[in-house]
């Protein structure tokens, strides 16, 4: 069984980036997807930095720690969000949601891979078990889509990019050497060096800054800056270090069903039993899944 010291971050990291979707969706605006992510992760930075102090986490990484933040800031808050942003000129946010749930995949090959960590049956029973329910959200999704076959293959491209980059930074959480680093501090410097890698991208793709005064925008990039990156990404990290990355990534199932609740809410979705369907075996895949006993793991210093 699950502890509430791991099922309450893992619900309300699910529950909140659920809701992202739909704010990302609001920010493909007039601006720039580059300077969005900017100013996403500009307000993240400065929420995070503030959080450090209060917590009295140290301040100032050592150099090798400097460029641990700086691969996260540009794999997790720049290369990822970039693609994210991008593919959602070309699909809906729910196929995207769909898309990103795969997540668990490239975690547990690539925690194997470079970290050695073992894959247990149950966790690939249950894996299987969700990429069905995942299957049958993606016909869905694909389903009530309007866009052409040129740009949905655009959209799935930079979708697989984007889920290719949070992977990195997801298995980077699981080595030695950045375990032993204040999960704070280590992001609040990733999201700054993100933040500036966003803005260097924008100037040379767009020129100087460009930004909305729309009151939805402004209020989206402050909600996604504080409470879908300061609030989250600390409970994530924290669980991939306690759990590890494929099992975190579990989180990346629910929040699409998340995302599809709110919609029903919000945009009038209405369920079909297709979805319903991918809905259910994917919560189910969830369960196996995370009730699967983590196999004994080396202590790699990778």
């Amino acid at each position: 069984m699950l502890s509430a010291r791991v099922l309450v971050p893992f619900l309300l990291v699910s529950l909140i980036w659920g809701s992202t979707w739909l704010v990302i969706k609001d920010q493909i605006s007039s601006v720039p997807p580059t300077w969005s992510v900017s100013y996403r992760f500009g307000v993240a930075a400065i929420g995070m930095f503030a959080l450090a102090w209060w917590r009295k986490a140290p301040l100032k990484l050592d150099r090798q720690g400097q460029l641990i933040a700086l691969a996260l800031g540009l794999f997790q808050f720049s290369a990822n969000f970039n693609f994210v942003y991008r593919a959602e000129m070309y699909i809906t946010s729910g196929l995207l949601a769909v898309l990103f749930a795969m997540l668990m995949v490239p975690n547990a090959i690539l925690s194997r891979v470079f970290l050695g960590q073992r894959i247990a049956g149950g966790f690939v029973i249950g894996t299987l078990v969700a990429l069905a329910g995942i299957a049958l959200l993606f016909v869905q999704e694909y389903r009530a889509m309007s866009a052409d076959a040129a740009a949905v293959m655009t959209g799935l491209g930079l979708a697989l990019c984007a889920i290719l980059s949070a992977s990195i930074a997801n298995v980077m959480q699981s080595a030695e050497r950045v375990r032993k680093l204040p999960i704070v501090s280590l992001l609040a410097w990733a999201m700054l060096w993100g933040a500036l890698g966003n803005a260097a991208l924008g100037w040379m793709l767009y020129g100087p800054p460009v930004i909305e005064t729309r009151p939805a925008y402004i209020g989206g990039i402050v909600y996604l800056g504080l409470l879908g990156s300061v609030v989250t990404f600390p409970m994530y990290f924290a669980l991939i270090r306690d759990i590890g990355a494929a099992r975190a990534a579990y989180s990346s199932v629910l929040v699409p069903v998340v995302a599809m609740i709110l919609s029903t809410l919000f945009e009038g979705y209405h369920w079909s039993a297709l979805a319903a369907s991918g809905a259910v075996l994917g919560m189910v895949g969830l369960v196996i899944a995370m009730r699967a006993r983590s196999p004994r793991t080396p202590r790699l210093t990778g």
